[in-house]
């Protein structure tokens, strides 16, 4: 299994009361899986996708990332599987806006093994070549829709070839052409093997996984 939750638990300490975000979470998502994780607003969906990125710890439980014990690893070794193992896709794209589609898409090499200039021009220039932005490669993001700004972000999340996907509501501010581009564009990585894991409230987007994990309370349904 690509990943292995077992009894996970989360609490958020706000104030003086204490708000249950996940509660006794157990899943298995095995690798080349294209996953929907579905449900409404304070479900636990969006909690549960953090962990899942290595952004926020379980204070109980057990997450197995690729066969390793993640849940009590520091913050240091969390940042290189996020690095290494992982791509993160958001609703806002988040693209720095003075910086090109090519020098975004590039971004994530900076922090992992040294790499030369020419090599992550090459990398970035040939998947943004695959996801049609050859034309578009020196524009920033306010020069672009949004459609084209989440394509540079997808070219991002998979520029140091992860073998998993985080989309969080990844076309939640696309319309709807370019929402059935972007989902026929992760089935496509998903047929090449990625797997793919994104929380969404559309049933309409969550058609194009291949499983459905329904939310409601902090716990699987």
């Amino acid at each position: 299994m690509l990943i292995t939750l077992r009894n996970v638990n989360k609490v958020y300490h706000m104030e003086s009361v204490d708000v249950p975000a996940l509660q006794n979470v157990s899943s298995d998502i095995a690798a080349g899986e294209f996953v929907a994780i579905m449900g409404h607003s304070g479900s636990g969906k969006s909690t549960l996708l953090n962990l899942l990125g290595c952004l926020d710890k379980p204070d109980s439980g057990s997450y197995q990332l690729d066969g390793e014990e993640v849940s009590r690893l520091g913050s240091d070794a969390l940042a290189r599987i996020r690095n290494r193992k992982i791509g993160f896709v958001f609703q806002n794209f988040n693209l720095l806006p003075r910086t090109t589609a090519q020098e975004n898409v590039e971004l994530p090499l900076y922090y992992g093994a040294p790499m030369r200039g020419v090599e992550r021009r090459e990398r970035s220039k040939t998947l943004l070549t695959r996801l049609g932005l050859q034309d578009r490669m020196q524009h920033h993001p306010g020069q672009l829709s949004g459609g084209q700004q989440q394509r540079v972000a997808i070219a991002r999340a998979l520029v140091n070839q992860p073998p998993l996907i985080l989309a969080d509501e990844p076309t939640g501010n696309l319309d709807s052409r370019s929402a059935d581009d972007i989902m026929a564009l992760f089935q496509e990585l998903n047929r090449e093997g990625i797997t793919i894991v994104m929380v969404t409230h559309e049933p309409d987007i969550a058609k194009y996984a291949k499983r459905v994990i329904q939310m409601r309370d902090g716990a699987i349904v």
